[in-house]
């Protein structure tokens, strides 16, 4: 009984490590790319500088605190839980904003880029809005909307929106003209030249949109929640500031570029699956 028990047990396990290894197989190559070991390399090198930088005291360690005090600082967060509700937090609001702000600005970018009247009347206001930095509205959005996530929305969308406007406008614009006749001589409706025209015409321009919005999503975000907010890696930084605690703040920065690089690779990734036609030229 115990010898049966104990064979199924060896089984079970040896069935793991195979899984595991046809896992690795087929996941490391993908993983472990000679791109991925050069930017593991860049950031190794840029860590030994930073703490050769203070190994012959060229910046004081309260400014600049060294790479495993920051690490010991990030640890000690996420064993209290506070670094992950931070982190989720703001990744909620990044990608509520990266929602919201893209669809509007590709439905705004379809209708100004197709709609004559309607582009001339609303190009000029939004270009005019789109030469104002949008981190100048962070008064205006917490007397607008208070302190509450409606401010933090509103001004992570707004970030968003113009570059994915402008991206689609230029897709829209970018579609030659016989195309369009020639899907209306074969007697599609509007809502089909839509979806069968316009939309995969302009999708290269809405995905580079909505690639650079990633990145101004998390820099709305960090301007949002250091105004105002009670969770949130910007509201960890202002914070530590107060408090001077320039581990902790540094752990914040870097979570929001970590943040920032691994959306960026996620929406690359879905595209890619979605669209596999998208960059197979590069």
């Amino acid at each position: 009984m115990v010898e049966s028990s104990n064979a199924e047990l060896s089984q079970h396990r040896q069935s793991q490590v195979a899984v595991w290894k046809t896992f690795a197989r087929r996941m490391v190559p993908h993983i472990v790319t000679r791109s991925t070991v050069l930017g593991l390399t860049g950031v190794a090198g840029a860590v030994l500088l930073w703490q050769l930088v203070l190994s012959v005291a060229l910046v004081d360690p309260r400014l600049m605190p060294a790479p495993l005090a920051v690490f010991q600082a990030a640890v000690e967060m996420a064993a209290s839980g506070e670094l992950f509700q931070h982190i989720a937090a703001s990744v909620a609001r990044a990608l509520s904003g990266l929602v919201i702000g893209s669809a509007i600005g590709i439905a705004f970018g379809i209708f100004t880029g197709r709609v004559a009247v309607f582009g001339f009347l609303m190009e000029p206001i939004a270009q005019l809005f789109r030469s104002i930095p949008a981190i100048a509205f962070v008064p205006l959005a917490i007397i607008w909307f208070g302190l509450g996530e409606q401010s933090k929305l509103f001004l992570i969308t707004f970030g968003v929106f113009f570059p994915v406007w402008i991206n689609t406008l230029m897709g829209v614009k970018s579609i030659r003209p016989v195309y369009i006749r020639a899907a209306r001589s074969l007697g599609v409706s509007r809502r089909q030249l839509l979806r069968l025209v316009i939309l995969p015409a302009a999708l290269p321009y809405i995905i580079t949109g909505v690639r650079i919005s990633v990145s101004i999503a998390y820099i709305m975000l960090a301007a949002a929640e250091m105004a105002g907010a009670r969770t949130g890696l910007g509201q960890l930084i202002q914070e530590s500031y107060l408090v001077f605690r320039t581990d902790r703040m540094l752990v914040g920065i870097i979570m929001l570029g970590i943040l920032g690089l691994i959306s960026d690779r996620l929406f690359m990734m879905g595209v890619r699956r979605l669209f596999p036609w998208y960059g197979a030229e590069r």
